[in-house]
Parts: C-alpha cells; sequence; structure tokens
C-alpha cells in the first residue's frame, strides 16, 4: 500500500515537471514581477508581459515535442493566458478617464464570461477540448479554432494592442480614443496600431460569438434533460 502510494506522488510530480509546464510556472513568474512594476517601468512590464504571452504559443509546441500533453497543462495555460489579460485590462482601466476606464472593465467581463461559458460548455458535450467547434454553423468561430495562424494573429494583435495602449497612457485624464488616434498618425506606429486594432475587432467578435454559441449549448441541455425526465 505505502509502495502504491509513494509510486502514485511520483507520477503526479512527474506530471507538474513536464517542461512545458515549468515554461508555465516561468509564465507565471514574469507576469508576477511584469505587474509588479507595471506603473514604475513601463518598457520592463511591456517586454516580460509580451515574452510571457510568446510563451504561451511555445509550451503548447514544447508539449507536443517531447509527448508531454496534459490536461493539468492545458489548464495551467488557459488560466495563466486569462488572468493575465485580465490584470492588464484593469491597469487599462485605471490609466485612462471614463469612458475607456469602463470599456476595458467591459472587455475584461466578456473575455471571462466567454472563456468560462465556452470551457462549461465543452464539459456537457463531452469533448476533449474547448477548440473542437467542427460542429459549429458560424464560419468564423471554425475559421478561429480550426486555424492556427489566424488564431495567433487574433491573440497576438489583441494583446498588442493592449499593451501599445498601455505605453502610450501619461496621465488619468487622457480618452483612450484619442490616443488610439493619436498612434494611428504616427508613422510606423500607426500601421502597428492599426493591424493590431484590426485583430483585437475580430477577438472581440470571437468572444462574443463564443458566449452565444456556449450559452445555447447549455440552454439545449436543459431542454434535453428535462424532455428525459418526461417520458
Amino acid at each position: 500500500m505505502a509502495e502504491s502510494n509513494k509510486k502514485k506522488k511520483q507520477s503526479t510530480l512527474s506530471v507538474y515537471l513536464y517542461i512545458p509546464n515549468i515554461t508555465g510556472y516561468i509564465r507565471i513568474i514574469m507576469n508576477v514581477v511584469a505587474f509588479a512594476r507595471c506603473f514604475q517601468d513601463k518598457k520592463l512590464f511591456a517586454i516580460l508581459y509580451f515574452i510571457s504571452f510568446v510563451c504561451d504559443g511555445l509550451d503548447g509546441w514544447l508539449a507536443r515535442k517531447f509527448n508531454q500533453v496534459s490536461t493539468f497543462g492545458a489548464v495551467l495555460d488557459m488560466v495563466t493566458d486569462r488572468v493575465s489579460t485580465a490584470c492588464l485590462l484593469v491597469v487599462l482601466s485605471q490609466c485612462y478617464r471614463r469612458p475607456g476606464s469602463t470599456i476595458f472593465l467591459s472587455l475584461l467581463s466578456l473575455d471571462i464570461a466567454s472563456h468560462w461559458l465556452q470551457m462549461y460548455s465543452t464539459f456537457l458535450s463531452g469533448k476533449a477540448t474547448h477548440k473542437d467547434v467542427k460542429d459549429s454553423t458560424n464560419w468564423l468561430f471554425r475559421l478561429y479554432y480550426g486555424n492556427r495562424a489566424f488564431m495567433a494573429y487574433c491573440c497576438v494583435a489583441s494583446e498588442l494592442l493592449y499593451i501599445i495602449l498601455f505605453l502610450l497612457s501619461e496621465t488619468q485624464s487622457e480618452s483612450v480614443i484619442e490616443v488610439l488616434l493619436t498612434g494611428l498618425k504616427h508613422g510606423y506606429l500607426s500601421f502597428l496600431v492599426a493591424i493590431a486594432l484590426f485583430g483585437w475587432a475580430i477577438k472581440q467578435a470571437i468572444n462574443v460569438i463564443q458566449m452565444k454559441t456556449a450559452a445555447d449549448v447549455c440552454v439545449l441541455y436543459d431542454l434535453n434533460r428535462k424532455q428525459q425526465k418526461q417520458y
């Protein structure tokens, strides 16, 4: 019995020490340092946050490369993504006056609600991953989860836009719209802002579609369960 428990503990520890999971821990540390210093050193924040975000793609590659795909790793990856974005949106809400602050908090709510509903609907549907949307009738939704390059562009563009807005913010009395328009008028930065803004817009549209689609799955599950009880 003792030998069995020892082997079980060793097996559990080995999953925690998977290379992609260690990458996830490093991402968390970088984010903690980044947010701890965000108002004192904006450039350091931007560098650490962006490296952490890039590592989001690296841990998935490492998991496939070393055959270390795990449910814990997938959850760690998603939680780190959502918490990181949530923290950045909260920071941005403190950098701009209303309605900018309200916009960022609304985006935070949309992001959390959309992904929570998607994960729960995946559980109800018995699917292995929340990225399995082959049965969706929405072409944009299928394209987003079915094409890694397109998904990566939307995610990177969205995070990049938030980083740019953070770097451009100077006082809490600024309007986020004015800062965006200013960014669109500055040479190379205008191209970067435009590309990021387009990808961000698609990402938010996906969040809305995902939330509605997942909500429909939850409702249909309730209706089917109610019908089964009647018979």
